[in-house]
């Protein structure tokens, strides 16, 4: 997604007054029986649906329409019966009128990119997808348009383990570009085609996830697409999948066949003017960059530079995460900013370097925090956007010329500065639903990174990259959960760790230890804020020498790997905790490496 957290902190500026652990080796995800996930067949109960989509699209590069023809097999892995089932039509959202229409002019920090834009549409520059039939296994079903959803009624329930065929005839009108999607985006790109077709609900453990398009973000099933695109022949495509052929077809038109295996989503590009390149990682995966040759050669010497910085971006998040799973991956010219898609990213062109590097780098990161791990970004935003926050953020310093010790402490001092307001809402909100636009980003893009970031805090450094590994492992191509992550720090490191995800993302509790007195070799501390949290210290002795201390979280029922002098477990409940040192003391500082966020750091060091 657009990388909204740098707008945020550009424009808001907050004042913010041992031993060795044995790691216990963690038992691969299961899900149930008869279902394979990562090549692995076990006995748990997990178990997620799957789709696979066969469309044909004519579009009229002229009129902005495009006819299209679905055949969607569809495969109930749940043990339910399902009667009913729902399609996201998210064009729809771009019409006066609309749920995104009206949020975007009644919240109180509206998106400047919105506004009120869609209310100002003609009747020629909305968005729709209308459906004009729809059949399940040759059945024709009755079906509603309900804002950007479309209910159907099914002629016969799914039974589990059922596959169905729904074949569906629709048209469509290509909005002008306003938020993500859309024709002419203000550099001037004909077609950015993101979120454009009839696309099935999800269903999973928690029921049906038909949320109406207001203005967040998706979640779909994972499937395989085959899409037949007949389009203008002087037009150049990108996106999403491999191209298998092209064709001419007549009236000047040419017909480009795409495959995408193992994906949640299928977006594409068009514009007459693209320049494409092809950069060739060793091994793979292919880059392709697609952008106007009209930018000004500033620009156009940025994209060309943009190629191997691509590349190295790759190889990072290749390393610390985990292998990127596909044979292509795309940076497109278009949109409104910047947004992740399967295989490609679609991001606005005319930026300066580092701009134009920034906003690849998170997008490429979606691709494994969101389309190999494919949380359910209406109910946990935080997940994709703070996970990716956090490694593109670790990426751009490391292939930076003047890399920083800590680059992440901007994110803990925007945390930090937005907990003392009253703004700031829990983490487990949903997208739709936060005040303000400003809370949802810093939930999302800021406290999510200062989440990951600071269990490495809580857990270590080298438990935190073996944790973020192995999720990646077990949970690729699924749809991982809050708790998911913290089972496998759990796994990884043999602490207990549900207080800290409770505490930190179903709440706004805070973080706020301080050094309450010292008394010769005596120190006494207090935790004022209601979070628990380990205590990293460092000790300065009058003589001028140092001691690192550790004081474990007694719930954590156990302690991090560390240097430090490890001292008797502090239980949350107790608002005091004094112990003594061998030598007469000059000063104490709470968490010298500024890891954990502490939103008041005046009370650390005394």
């Amino acid at each position: 997604m657009n990388r909204l957290i740098i707008a945020f902190l550009s424009v808001i500026t907050f004042s913010a007054c041992g031993t060795t652990k044995t790691v216990v080796p963690a038992s691969p995800k299961t899900p149930a029986p008869p279902y394979v996930l990562n090549g692995k067949s076990t006995s748990s109960s997990y178990w997620q649906q799957h789709v696979d989509y066969k469309m044909e699209i004519d579009m009229d590069v002229n009129t902005y329409q495009y006819k299209g023809k679905q055949t969607l097999v569809y495969t109930n892995n749940s043990p339910d019966v399902l009667n009913k089932v729902f399609y996201h039509l998210y064009f729809n959202a771009f019409q006066p009128g609309s749920e995104m229409d009206v949020r975007s002019r009644t919240i109180s920090d509206p998106d400047p990119r919105v506004g009120n834009r869609i209310s100002e549409l003609k009747p020629n520059e909305i968005g729709y997808i209308k459906v004009h039939s729809l059949k399940q296994n040759g059945a024709v079903l009755k079906h509603e348009t309900v804002g950007t959803v479309l209910e159907v009624d099914l002629a016969k329930p799914i039974q589990p383990g059922e596959k169905v065929t729904f074949d569906m005839i629709f048209d469509a009108q290509v909005p002008a570009q306003i938020r993500r999607s859309g024709r002419n985006n203000k550099e001037g790109v004909a077609l950015s085609m993101t979120q454009w077709y009839p696309k099935l609900a999800e269903y999973d453990i928690e029921g049906w996830h038909a949320d109406p398009y207001i203005g967040r973000e998706f979640h779909g099933v994972w499937g395989d697409f085959d899409i037949k695109l007949t389009i203008d022949e002087k037009y150049i495509v990108g996106g999403s999948g491999y191209l298998q052929s092209e064709s001419k077809a007549k009236n000047g038109k040419k017909t480009l066949h795409y495959i995408a295996p193992k994906v949640h989503d299928f977006s594409w590009a068009a514009d007459p003017d693209y320049i494409h390149d092809v950069y060739e990682i060793p091994n793979g995966p292919t880059l392709n960059f697609y952008y106007k040759k009209d930018l000004s050669k500033d620009y156009l010497d940025n994209w060309k530079k943009l190629q191997p910085k691509t590349a190295a971006l790759m190889k990072f998040f290749n390393e610390h995460i985990g292998p990127y799973p596909y044979k292509q991956y795309t940076v497109i010219q278009g949109g409104d900013g910047g947004m992740e898609y399967a295989m490609c990213t679609l991001i606005t062109g005319q930026r300066k370097f580092g701009s134009l590097v920034g906003v690849t780098a998170h997008e490429l990161a979606h691709s494994w925090f969101q389309f190999v791990l494919a949380f359910n970004e209406a109910k946990h935003a935080w997940m994709d956007e703070g996970f990716t926050t956090y490694i593109s953020t670790l990426a751009e310093n490391e292939l930076s010329n003047n890399p920083k010790d800590n680059p992440l402490s901007r994110l803990y001092s925007s945390y930090i500065g937005f907990a003392s307001t009253e703004l700031e809402q829990p983490m487990t909100t949903h997208s739709d639903r936060y005040a303000y636009n400003s809370a949802y980003s810093v939930a999302t893009y800021v406290k999510g990174a200062v989440f990951i970031a600071q269990l490495g805090y809580v857990i270590g450094e080298d438990n935190l990259d073996l944790t973020i590994k192995k999720f990646f492992d077990d949970y690729k191509f699924t749809h991982p959960k809050p708790l998911d992550i913290i089972r496998t720090a759990e796994l990884v490191s043999g602490l207990e760790l549900d207080w800290y995800l409770t505490d930190f993302t179903q709440t706004i509790n805070t973080i706020d230890y301080g050094v309450k007195s010292i008394e010769g070799n005596t120190i006494t501390l207090e935790r004022v804020g209601l979070m628990p949290m380990p205590i990293d210290l460092q000790v300065t002795y009058k003589d001028g020498s140092k001691e690192d201390f550790y004081i474990p979280l007694q719930m954590m029922r156990g302690e991090k790997p560390t240097s430090a002098t490890i001292i008797k477990d502090w239980a949350w409940a107790y608002p005091e905790y004094t112990f003594k040192t061998s030598k007469e003391v000059q000063s104490v500082q709470i968490d010298p490496t500024n890891m954990m966020a502490d939103v008041n750091k005046r009370n650390n060091k005394k």
